[in-house]
């Protein structure tokens, strides 16, 4: 089809649609670029597509001239800053991306990123940015040309040219998901200017765009620890100190995001350590403040981050000192009825990490911190319920004093066998069962077994004892082991009714079985053989005939249990 043809169908009585018509075909037609013939033609281009005329990219793209625009790139004349212009704005039209691609137009247009001409970097910038914008192997392409060094020199050089600025920062949101994006950002201190620029931004799109760039590059442990010691932390914590109390969604979007990056960043061991700065940090103290905040999205950050501080015992130690422990106290209660789920999930976690060391639990115990997160009982959300568990199971580990109070406790009790009863959230009946065995297991008191033979909570122990996780068969056996040492008497019938003996038998019959779980078998058999009231019913089971294999066990720590056994079961009979 001749040129002719193909634009006659462009004809309008649209005058600026007409002067393009004319123009393409000027253009079209030119055999050698003479600046003073093309730049009219070229003005009346960009008219047409500064206008938004419909379908004016798709004609230029038809027109057949971009290679003739790339020629004018490549050649470094004086249209080249007005081309660069006119790809920009034909870029904005989706469908011509790829023919733009296929002329050679990003090639061309890339050595202009090494420009002196603030105008001529920025048309470039957008050109760029819209024709390789969702298209990864392009963008590939462009790190691999060496666009990064470029991009974060131009914010440096020119930090005041907010156009400017604001393309570098698009084309680095666009590139900073890829891996060699983030590996060639290491080499170039980018944290600084992008704290600079975050302080200056005029507006909360401009902050987002700088925020999202920073999360992306967050995710990098090599970037984590540079933004740490550049000042990252810090300087998003103080754009949230001068944001709080503002309205403006927007503003509190930028607060979630900025929050949340801080968490992200500390999930760094050098980063978290620097951030606490033994518990006199900036960023430590700010978010201390985010606890007692009327903000939810800061109280559940600062929950979380509390609980990455606490990962190690130092810390534990030194923010129990410092009195934590109270402020997340407060924020569980103001949660308990109809709060936010979340929040209450950090601040169980939080307390639960801060627990782990046996100093920290004693002194956390005589604050009366069980007596006071007993209050979120009576929440009905299964993620609360998990992490309720999980935290007290944690606060009577190796506390014989706490096991032995929470143990005699009713109502706690009674709501713990109901969530050992949770048939839709494993999670939370396998907690429930864990948090039962460890009452027993750390209070060794007849008062406790008593209580949890009378809670019906021994078949629960039963059922714990056939999961599929050693480490819950193991303390399920355990517990069993000691409440029948302890009040046997109270253990028979739940026993009997459970079918505990042949589920024992069972356990030492497994071929795949895992030996310490035989070994604790053994252990609980041990027990209700020497107890003497349950002989026969260890009898009834042939429990000698596992018993006698076990004896000749490659194991010899599970051979010589298993004889010790059938010795008193024989001097017995």
């Amino acid at each position: 089809m001749s040129l002719g043809r193909e634009m006659s169908r462009f004809l309008s009585c649209d005058p600026i649609l007409d002067s393009l018509n004319e123009a393409l075909k000027a253009i079209s037609v030119s055999t050698e670029l003479i600046e003073e013939e093309l730049k009219p033609h070229l003005d009346t281009v960009l008219t047409a597509l500064l206008e938004k005329k419909t379908d004016a990219a798709v004609e230029v793209v038809r027109s057949g001239i971009l290679p003739t625009l790339a020629q004018a790139l490549q050649s470094r004349s004086s249209l080249s800053c007005q081309v660069a212009l006119v790809v920009a704005e034909m870029a904005r039209e989706a469908s011509v991306r790829e023919p733009c691609i296929e002329a050679g137009l990003v090639k061309a247009l890339v050595p202009h990123l090494n420009s002196g001409d603030q105008e001529m970097l920025l048309n470039t910038g957008r050109a760029i940015g819209r024709i390789c914008f969702d298209n990864t192997q392009q963008q590939d392409q462009l790190v691999q040309s060496g666009v990064i060094p470029r991009l974060v020199s131009i914010m440096k050089e020119y930090p005041d040219n907010d156009p400017l600025v604001n393309v570098c920062l698009l084309a680095l949101c666009n590139l900073a998901d890829l891996d060699c994006a983030r590996e060639a950002l290491v080499e170039q201190d980018v944290a600084d200017t992008l704290i600079l620029q975050l302080k200056r931004a005029p507006d909360a799109e401009r902050r987002h765009v700088i925020l999202e760039i920073l999360g992306s590059l967050g995710e990098s442990d090599a970037l984590k620890l540079q933004f740490t010691e550049s000042g990252v932390p810090e300087a998003l914590s103080l754009m949230i100190r001068d944001l709080q109390g503002h309205s403006d969604p927007h503003d509190l979007c930028s607060i979630k995001i900025a929050s949340n990056l801080i968490v992200s960043l500390l999930l760094g061991d050098e980063s978290m350590q620097k951030c606490f700065g033994e518990g006199s940090g900036e960023v430590y103290q700010d978010i201390l403040s985010w606890l007692q905040s009327s903000n939810t999205q800061l109280q559940l950050s600062g929950a979380l981050a509390i609980a990455n501080f606490a990962r190690n015992d130092s810390n534990c130690v030194k923010m129990l000192d410092l009195g934590v422990v109270p402020h997340i106290l407060t924020l569980l209660e103001k949660h308990v009825d109809e709060g936010d789920v979340s929040v209450q999930h950090a601040g169980l976690s939080a307390l639960r990490n801060l627990a782990i060391p046996a100093t920290n639990k004693v002194r956390m115990l005589e604050d009366g911190v069980t007596e006071r997160i007993k209050t979120l009982l009576r929440t009905d959300m299964p993620p609360v319920q998990f992490k309720l568990l999980g935290t007290l199971r944690m606060m009577v580990d190796g506390q014989e004093g706490a096991a032995l109070k929470l143990g005699r406790d009713a109502v706690l009790l009674a709501r713990i066998m109901e969530w050992c009863g949770a048939k839709d959230h494993a999670g939370v009946r396998g907690e429930a069962s864990r948090l039962l065995a460890a009452l027993i297991r750390h209070s060794r008191s007849p008062e406790v077994v008593r209580a949890v033979a009378r809670a019906d909570g021994v078949r629960h122990l039963i059922t714990m004892a056939t999961s599929e996780h050693v480490i819950m068969q193991n303390e399920a056996l355990v517990a069993l082991a000691i409440a029948s040492a302890i009040d046997i008497e109270s253990m028979r019938d739940p026993f009997s009714e459970a079918k505990l003996l042949p589920t024992l038998k069972n356990m030492l019959d497994d071929p795949v079985g895992a030996v310490e779980v035989k070994f604790s078998a053994l252990g609980l058999i041990c027990t209700l053989a020497n107890s003497g009231v349950m002989r026969d019913e260890l009898n009834s089971v042939n429990i000698k005939e596992s018993l006698n294999k076990l004896a000749d066990h490659s194991s010899s720590k599970l051979a010589t249990q298993a004889s010790s056994i059938l010795t008193t079961l024989s001097d017995t009979s």
